[in-house]
């Protein structure tokens, strides 16, 4: 436990019914006693009088106590809730500093919870997503990694990991018998096994991370194929100029929607062709920028012409790309999807709507949710997939060196590696900096 005790406005700023003060630390009793004339029964609500050091009246409200170590903090915690304007919650913040407390920096409750063994780092960072949820479905994923299921999955692997550390390690005891870890079955077929839940878990975050971040889809193809009027459909409104005049748009266009729960950031880009006009190479050049950013491109292309292949090698290597085949309607064919040279194309008109469900679908399925109840994903954040990433690198060498048959000593010393990269998402191994630099994004009072 620290030995300061810190104060926030738990609630925003402005003006509301009810407001509250959050107070932890050990002087919280004493702060109880002194703006109230008492210390509440602890975890029962006590109806009572702030008052400043006068006695005089500041507000009224209910105060809840929260005795270490049965509190959020870890702590003894103190949560006074009074009227919700901005006058009084402030004089009654500033009572509690005169009486001891310091204000507390962003995300200092969560980082005390923490430090406290109250929470793991991701279900500490899980309080922070729940807060920020723009979506039913991120509330959901951030709600599952509180509650620790992201957690246990590390923890697995974690305990996968300490069992092949064990078979290894105990080579390295008795090294006069000269055991060769390549003839040991287990530890190969073991680490094959963590290695694919590695794989696993990383595809797993990568979905928890789009689902955080937004799915950021860029749409691209030549002029007049119809992309502006895709945006519009999608957004449901008239969000960018549409007429028959090639090279309408020449800046990128950017909304938010959401698809059932998935936000997705739209980007309508240039026509690409070669052209002479400066503004719209300006164009051309932006729509490739943004491709080479985009988690998948959708290549629009007209029904009733050729395909160009040679512009679909213009998009960046690697990058889902969905086939939209629009403007069917001409030729009287229904919506429908294949699969054409490994990726997925989908026709459809924009002018009449038919298809564009099936295109959702396909967007939701680049997300990783292909069923109703995505029970594999959970929220992510960029760390979480960096972590993970060298956690399978690690495990990677740790192979190849059983494979080459290097020694145990290098195999043990990857698979060390891995353990304590895969300790630095839950937070088991850690450092000032590092938490400095999480709790910093969080709000005050949190």
């Amino acid at each position: 436990m620290t030995g300061d005790t810190i104060a926030a406005l738990a609630t925003p700023t402005g003006l509301g019914g009810v407001g509250i003060v959050r107070i932890s630390g050990p002087q919280a009793a004493a702060i109880a006693h002194a703006m109230l004339g008492r210390v509440p029964e602890p975890r029962y609500a006590a109806f009572g009088v702030f008052r400043d050091n006068a006695g005089t009246f500041i507000d009224e409200g209910l105060a809840l106590y929260f005795p270490a170590p049965r509190s959020f903090t870890g702590e003894d915690v103190l949560e006074l809730q009074g009227h919700g304007g901005p006058v009084v919650l402030d004089l009654i913040l500033r009572r509690c500093l005169e009486l001891g407390a310091r204000l507390a920096r962003p995300g200092e409750f969560s980082e005390r919870a923490f430090l406290n063994g109250k929470l793991d780092l991701i279900q500490a960072e899980a309080v922070a997503d729940l807060i920020e949820s723009s979506t039913a479905l991120a509330v959901r994923l951030a709600g599952r990694n509180l509650q620790g299921v992201f957690s246990r999955r590390i923890d697995e692997l974690v305990e996968q990991l300490i069992q092949i550390r064990l078979h290894v390690e105990a080579t390295l005891d008795f090294p006069d018998e000269d055991i060769d870890l390549a003839d040991e079955p287990t530890i190969a077929t073991d680490l094959a096994a963590t290695l694919a839940r590695v794989h696993q878990l990383l595809t797993d975050a990568h979905h928890g991370q789009i689902i955080r971040e937004g799915l950021a889809v860029v749409i691209a193809g030549a002029p007049n194929v119809g992309k502006s009027s895709l945006l519009n459909a999608l957004c449901g409104t008239e969000a960018a100029i549409v007429t028959d005049i090639p090279g309408t748009t020449r800046d990128l266009l950017k909304f938010d929607i959401q698809v059932d729960g998935l936000p997705i950031r739209l980007v309508d880009t240039a026509g690409l062709r070669h052209t002479q006009d400066p503004i719209e190479q300006e164009g051309v050049r932006r729509a490739h920028a943004a491709a080479h950013e985009a988690d998948v491109v959708l290549w629009v292309y007209a029904a009733d012409s050729e395909c160009d292949e040679a512009l679909r090698d213009s998009f960046p290597a690697g990058c889902p790309i969905i086939r939209v085949r629009n403007k069917i309607d001409l030729l009287n064919e229904t919506a429908h999807w294949i699969e054409r040279d490994g990726e997925v194309e989908i026709a459809l008109s924009v002018a009449n709507g038919n298809g564009l469900e099936l295109l959702k679908t396909q967007l939701k399925a680049q997300a990783g949710l292909n069923a109703a109840h995505p029970e594999g994903i959970f929220m992510a954040r960029r760390r979480h997939l960096d972590a993970l990433e060298r956690t399978r690198i690690h495990l990677q060498a740790a192979t190849t060196h059983l494979e080459h048959r290097c020694g145990a000593e290098l195999v043990a010393e990857e698979l060390q590696l891995a353990q304590r990269t895969l300790g630095e998402i839950t937070g088991e191994f850690t450092t000032e900096d590092l938490l400095g630099r999480i709790f910093a994004d969080f709000c005050l009072g949190k």
